[in-house]
């Protein structure tokens, strides 16, 4: 059992897509490595076909916490309110939405693909706007269990917790990112995809270098390539 998708993974699973909708959603998930929430916010008007572009609009809702006395802003480690000197016992969780904005270049041929299926009135209208897709994050996740089913791809193994996942949507912006990596790991590279993924944090990013513990083994077997034995002596 393997840890993430390859590329002919990928293509399987494109080729067990039954309408133009759901080999399309697959193949930009995997082509733009976005997340499916971004993904199904795609509108057409977030497509620049001239340039190449696809503009991702990432909405997050993050809390704060807020004194319930005087609403200063408090960190999990208060336990006095900087404000008021009040002893917190529970802060106020105050719900806020997060938005940015990231546009992504997309390959030719996919684009291609992209403008024929808008052309053919693919796209879906939705409170007046032109969604690509038009579905929901639980339809998205079952198109992409059930190519994979037919397409005969076994279930993932989590290499942080061993345990293993059905092949889901997330798993093709990890593929991407794997994919990224295994062809250019050097420091840009890196940075690279870390600001085309969205990641706040490059220890998000940096996650993808150990592939499926690859990176531990090439490390490992390289101690060994001189024939050196425990005792220092050379074989």
């Amino acid at each position: 059992m393997k840890a993430h998708l390859n590329p002919i993974d990928v293509e399987a699973l494109e080729a067990a897509a039954q309408c133009r909708r759901d080999w399309l959603m697959i193949r930009m998930l995997y082509r733009l490595g976005c997340r499916v929430s971004e993904a199904l916010a795609i509108e057409v008007t977030d497509i620049d076909m001239a340039v190449g572009t696809v503009t991702i609009k990432q909405l997050k809702q993050r809390v704060k916490l807020c004194c319930p006395k005087c609403d200063t802003r408090l960190s999990r480690s208060h336990i006095y309110c900087p404000g008021c000197s009040l002893r917190v016992e529970e802060a106020t969780k105050q719900w806020f939405e997060h938005r940015r904005r990231r546009i992504l270049p997309i390959d030719p041929e996919t684009l291609s693909m992209l403008k024929d299926y808008i052309d053919h009135g693919g796209p879906v209208n939705r409170n007046g706007k032109l969604m690509i897709f038009g579905i929901n994050r639980h339809r998205a996740w079952q198109i992409v269990n059930e190519c994979a089913d037919r397409a005969g791809l076994p279930q993932l193994i989590n290499p942080e917790t061993g345990k293993a996942h059905h092949v889901s949507p997330h798993r093709l912006r990890d593929a991407f990112a794997v994919h990224a990596v295994k062809t250019d790991d050097s420091g840009d590279g890196l940075r690279m995809l870390q600001e085309h993924l969205g990641h706040a944090s490059f220890n998000t990013t940096a996650k993808y270098r150990k592939v499926s513990g690859e990176e531990q083994r090439e490390w490992y077997d390289r101690l060994w390539q001189n024939g050196d034995k425990t005792d220092g002596s050379q074989t």
